[in-house]
């Protein structure tokens, strides 16, 4: 026990020096932990006179995804969520060991749920269907750790990366197809057009940050410059989808009321004879 927490603890200190020596990375966690806790501030006083049901739980969610940020990039910053890994023969940077900041999928398995639970929510969809996105969310991002972690097959990172894109692909169906036609039965159709065309371009960008980054083709070899791309989408993924989301909520409780998860359009269906 006493060598296996040795190695842990230094293991941390060395990617902390590795963070602190590296300008371009350490800003690009720095400055999402700012952001996160501004946001946090801000959420919570937008979120001051929220009384709908339905506006409470997803002022809720939307308050979850800058708490789950900042603690996420408060472990990268600490070295506890960040290691170092040997890329596989075939890598472009094989036998090399490179950092993962393998963190960032643990923020985006809680993180992403909560988005995609706002925004079904604000769409009223139907709780089954909610419940398959956030699954396929999960699933997407816990693949996306595979490909990012393993060592022992090139072959295998992609397999695995092809299969969080495939994950990826119910998501982005039920954003771009089903869920548009419950906000607009929901009377959300507007907001919910903005936010799910912010999402749905953002979100694009990780799968290619990932593909031509270090831990796929390497094209970009700068641990800084991938960090900075995934923060950079974080903060337009998370902090200002949240932002518009809040604003929009608070401003018009009388529309999103009662939670009804998808039952509106049942109510509103003429009775059988």
């Amino acid at each position: 026990m006493p060598a296996t927490t040795t190695l842990l603890q230094a293991t941390q200190s060395e990617a902390v020096t590795a963070i602190e020596n590296d300008v371009l990375l350490s800003s690009s966690l720095w400055a999402n932990v700012a952001l996160a806790g501004l946001a946090i501030l801000l959420f919570v006083y937008m979120g001051r006179n929220v009384e709908a049901p339905r506006a409470k739980l997803i002022w809720g969610a939307t308050l979850l995804i800058p708490l789950v940020s900042i603690s996420s990039y408060l472990g990268l910053l600490s070295g506890l969520t960040v290691g170092f890994i040997e890329m596989p023969p075939g890598h472009a940077l094989a036998g090399e060991e490179v950092m993962s900041q393998w963190g960032r999928y643990l923020t985006w398995a809680l993180s992403t749920p909560m988005i995609l639970l706002a925004l079904g929510l604000l769409a009223d969809v139907d709780i089954g269907d909610l419940f398959v996105v956030i699954a396929a969310d999960i699933g997407m991002c816990v693949t996306g750790l595979a490909a990012a972690l393993i060592t022992s097959s090139y072959g295998l990172r992609w397999a695995f990366y092809l299969v969080s894109c495939a994950f990826f692909l119910v998501v982005l169906y039920a954003i771009l197809v089903e869920w548009p036609q419950s906000a607009t039965a929901a009377g959300t159709d507007e907001i919910f057009g903005t936010l799910r065309a912010l999402t749905v371009v953002l979100w694009l960008g990780y799968p290619i940050i990932w593909a031509v980054g270090i831990e796929g083709l390497a094209l970009v070899q700068s641990v800084g410059l991938t960090s900075w791309g995934y923060s950079a989408l974080d903060i337009g993924a998370k902090y200002l989808f949240a932002f518009l989301l809040l604003r929009w909520v608070a401003a018009n409780q009388d529309v999103v009321g009662q939670p009804t998860l998808g039952t509106h359009s049942e109510e509103t269906a003429p009775a059988d004879d």
